[in-house]
């Protein structure tokens, strides 16, 4: 009897023991579940803050060669107007047709700049607008640039479609309703929907290579601005390039990643921007 009760006693203390391992190892296995997913979100938080490292770097570029564009206009300006008075010499121009014709100059270039500083002023207000408009989240999937006038808002394929599709998931309705608003209020603006792919070859039925992807996908979001969000359709154009403007080469995911994407791009419309910097003034 007594040797019954020891050999049940000893008997509930393996088992005890042997539960207690399984209850560590499924808190580890949990743990490690935990921890498995806290490292693919930091890889993928990293990914993100590299691609706006480049972005903005791309930023600072453009600006460094824009400011010496300008030293270089400026350099031209002067040698032409050392030009004018060598030639006002030479041929016995009066000193006050050669101020007439020095203050008209200058009076189209003010203009000029005026005008180019209005575009530049409402640009950033439209980047700023939808900047304070999209989430943190939203954000590491969307890039927003000034370039030379122009609006791009960039945004990744994995965020817009399906996987290999032209069809817009839901997961892109949030962030394509506050892109529409943007669009809807800045009525004077035109609106061109930019399809690229990366250089991976594409063949399934209604879509026999990268072109025919990257235009249907330019094509899908353009539909999706007009019958869901209202956009009026003369202001859109829908067009694709391939696999041929790439932003970065690609041969690393991460280069692929960027060359997939959708870019919208907003410019001011080109006949009333003419109107607005008027008739070069006439050298007489």
């Amino acid at each position: 009897m007594k040797k019954n009760v020891m050999f049940i006693a000893v008997l509930a203390t393996i088992l005890l023991a042997s539960c207690s391992s399984k209850k560590e190892l499924l808190a580890c296995q949990e743990e490690y579940k935990a921890v498995k997913a806290s490292l693919q979100s930091a890889r993928e938080e990293l990914a993100g803050k590299n691609v706006k490292i480049e972005s903005l770097t791309e930023q600072l570029a453009a600006s460094k060669k824009a400011i010496a564009e300008m030293q270089k206009t400026n350099n031209t300006l002067q040698q032409n107007l050392a030009q004018s008075l060598n030639n006002a010499s030479q041929n016995n121009i009066s000193i006050e047709k050669l101020v007439d014709q020095i203050n008209e100059s200058n009076q189209y270039i003010r203009h000029l700049v005026e005008v180019k500083s209005k575009s530049d002023s409402l640009n950033l207000v439209l980047q700023n607008n939808l900047t304070r408009s999209l989430s943190k989240e939203e954000l590491k999937e969307v890039d927003i640039q000034v370039l030379k006038g122009v609006v791009y808002i960039s945004l990744a394929d994995n965020m817009l479609y399906k996987s290999g599709s032209y069809e817009i998931n839901e997961r892109a309705s949030e962030t394509l309703s506050k892109i529409a608003k943007i669009i809807t209020d800045y009525k004077d603006y035109d609106v061109l929907i930019e399809g690229n792919t990366d250089d991976v070859p594409i063949s399934r039925e209604n879509i026999r290579n990268n072109w025919d992807l990257s235009c249907l996908r330019a094509s899908s979001v353009v539909q999706e601005l007009q019958n869901k969000y209202g956009v009026d359709p003369k202001r859109l154009t829908a067009g694709g390039r391939g696999e041929y403007n790439p932003v970065q080469a690609n041969d690393s995911e991460l280069g692929k990643q960027r060359n997939r994407r959708t870019q919208i791009i907003i410019t001011p419309k080109l006949d009333e921007f003419m109107e607005l910097i008027g008739k070069a003034p006439e050298n007489e």
